[in-house]
Formats: C-alpha cells, structure tokens, sequence
C-alpha cells in the first residue's frame, strides 16, 4: 500500500480486527511473519527510531518499514540499504499513531533477544516503536497515545510484561534510553512495578 493511501480504519464494532488496531493509521509492511504455534503474546517491547537519527516529522521510518526507503536521500540510509524491519506500531512525535504488522504476527523488531526467560522475543511480543533519539526525551503526546494504545493492547492480548529494547538485548540496544520517563508511563498506564523491568 503506497504511503499515500495509508488512511485510519474504522469499525463500530470493535476496536480490533485479525490484530489491526481500527484507529491507528495501516500501513502494511512486508517484513513479518506467523508466529510459532502456541505463541503466549505476553510482552510489549518499547523502542526509539528517528531517520536521519534525530530528524523528526518526515515519513522515512514509515519508508523504511515498508522497504521503500531511498538510500541516496541522506548518507546514513545507505548504512541501513537492504535491512528487513518492522514494528507493530509507530508514535510519531505529535502522537499520530500507525500500525504495520497485524499484532497476530510477528513483526521483525527485537533481533536477538531474551527476556522473561524466554529468547526470540519476536515470537511473543508486539513491538512499538516511539519518533525519538535514543537517550532524549518524549513528547506529552506520545504517551497520551501510549496511555490509550497499552490498555487498548491488553484488553486483546495478555500483556504481562512492557519493556525496552535495552532490556530485552542488552549491551546490544540501548534504545529508548534513559530519556523514556518509565515512572510517567507506570503511573499513566495504572499498573504495578511486576509488569516493568527490574530498577
């Protein structure tokens, strides 16, 4: 779907459908694939993407996700030229929210990973990715879209866990960093300190 059909779905019946999420903007990426039978969907893994780093407001994550990306737009494209990635969902700094990969299927955004005593956390996580440079600060309205988008998840799938990508592989990824206010987010989203990573 090119970037300039992409348009929010709506049904009065449900706020789901085959893992799409009917208020957030679809944009189907091709970069997933079904998880393993049996798949126990428990964890939202939280990362920080900007493309250029530190460039906001434009539609190169969206490109990217979608394999579309022009790697002689900016020199750092062609460092990432061939990569296959994805994310579930996308918070743009204005909080615009979109999904690429049915919540379903796996969606390619954690790599080599363990948590909760489980490796692959692509196989059992939903991944969303925040508009930001890992280690800076977050907008009020990406977690006013996190505060309605993690009730809306967990009312779906049994989400027991939320954490960073630097939780999930660490010494590999850093991101989101410590510019993520997890007290802020905690608070917002009403849960206890079992559901977040160790302090």
């Amino acid at each position: 779907m090119p970037l300039e059909s992409a348009s929010v779905q709506n049904s009065p019946c449900s706020l789901w459908r085959d893992g799409w999420l009917q208020y957030a903007k679809r944009l189907d990426s091709p970069n997933f694939g079904l998880r393993p039978p049996g798949a126990h969907i428990d964890l939202i893994v939280l990362h920080s993407i900007s493309l250029p780093p530190g460039v906001y407001g434009g539609i190169q994550v969206q490109q990217f996700f979608t394999n579309q990306l022009n790697r002689e737009r900016h020199p750092y494209f062609k460092h990432i030229e061939g990569l296959k990635v994805s994310a579930h969902f996308y918070i743009q700094r204005n909080g615009a929210l979109w999904q690429f990969v049915s919540c379903d299927h796996r969606a390619w955004h954690a790599g080599v990973s363990s948590y909760r005593g489980r490796d692959n956390c692509n196989d059992d996580s939903i991944g969303i990715e925040l508009e930001g440079l890992e280690g800076e600060t977050f907008e009020n309205a990406q977690y006013a879209t996190l505060q309605e988008l993690g009730p809306a998840l967990m009312q779906q799938y049994p989400i027991t866990h939320i954490a960073g990508h630097e939780h999930i592989a660490p010494g590999r990824k850093a991101d989101p960093g410590p510019g993520l206010d997890w007290v802020r987010l905690q608070k917002a989203l009403g849960l206890d300190d079992r559901y977040f990573p160790t302090k």
